[in-house]
């Protein structure tokens, strides 16, 4: 099998400007393109901004004016999935003619959601992953995702699919990648620490895939005036970055770079992912069906269904079997 180029995006958003931070994406994957990659992933809520450091004013049993504006900024710079937001993101997959990968914030209703969007390199919208389990103080801000969006992907590249920051510490989670075949296991992130490396790798080494994980280096002076961050000198590092890729052995193959803006690459080569299960398939031979088992469910969970059929009176008793 011929390696597959990929790409790995370390930047930064222009803080709750969408049209700004879009055009940035085009650059920066066109620059990715031109490095010879077929599959370009960026950070976490990259489309417009994951507000680390930001409360949005919140104290249990209150919220202050200054916090709810922040929130208003945040919600304003989101983006409608799909909608006009949506199809620059797939033009710029389509100039390029690569598979891209992007995490955004996406509206939906009146409630944010963290997101990753698949485009592919004709610049359709392949799907989408919601954040099931938004973490400590994330919980304020965004929704969570329901079974509907746990997607992996077969294309010509591999088999893709997102797992987003700390829902790589969900091993149920992760376990249902695993069992998709997943290949390309995509992991953007917010957490620039050195402790997210050995997490990737495990990984890799736990499902015998591919893993690519990238987060925004971001510096106090990449956001706004008025962002309400504890950091107050222009050159403090907010984000650090730390995106790296490695193979099916837990073998680094680009990174970690703390350094800067940075596009890492790599060749992945795919024979790599059934010589490495040879000794382990936690889905298939290594695993232990009779004494462990995963259920899945994947159905929408939306709030308010309507029907105009009849529905049975839970509290009606049931008919007994003939």
């Amino acid at each position: 099998m011929e390696p597959v180029r990929v790409a790995v995006v370390q930047d930064c958003s222009v803080v709750f400007n969408r049209p700004a931070t879009i055009d940035k994406v085009k650059d920066l994957t066109a620059k990715a393109a031109a490095r010879g990659a077929k599959l370009v992933l960026f950070p976490e809520a990259f489309v417009s901004a994951y507000p680390k450091g930001l409360d949005f004013g919140a104290r249990i049993g209150s919220r202050t004016p200054e916090g709810l504006e922040d929130y208003r900024r945040y919600f304003d710079s989101a983006i409608d999935v799909p909608g006009p937001d949506v199809d620059s993101l797939g033009a710029a997959a389509r100039s390029q003619g690569v598979y891209l990968a992007i995490g955004v914030i996406e509206r939906g209703g009146s409630t944010l959601y963290c997101t990753v969007l698949f485009f592919g390199p004709d610049g359709r919208l392949m799907g989408k992953h919601r954040k099931l389990m938004p973490t400590a103080s994330e919980r304020l801000i965004w929704g969570f995702g329901d079974g509907s969006t746990m997607p992996v992907f077969q294309t010509p590249l591999g088999r893709m699919g997102a797992v987003i920051c700390w829902e790589n510490y969900m091993p149920l989670l992760r376990m249902h990648m695993y069992s998709q075949g997943v290949q390309l296991y995509l992991a953007p992130t917010a957490d620039s620490r050195e402790t997210w490396l050995p997490t990737m790798r495990h990984i890799a080494l736990e499902g015998r895939c591919f893993v690519l994980t990238c987060c925004q280096y971001l510096t106090r002076g990449d956001c706004p005036a008025d962002y309400a961050a504890p950091q107050q000198d222009p050159a403090e590092v907010i984000m650090a970055g730390g995106s790296c890729i490695i193979d099916p052995m837990g073998r680094v193959l680009a990174g970690p770079d703390f350094e800067g803006p940075c596009i890492l690459t790599a060749d992945l080569d795919l024979d790599e992912i059934p010589r490495g299960k040879f000794a382990m398939d936690v889905v298939g031979h290594y695993a232990r069906p009779d004494v462990f088992r995963l259920y899945v469910n994947q159905r929408p969970a939306p709030p308010v269904v309507a029907t105009s059929r009849a529905l049975r009176n839970p509290f009606d008793e049931e008919e007994p079997e003939a």
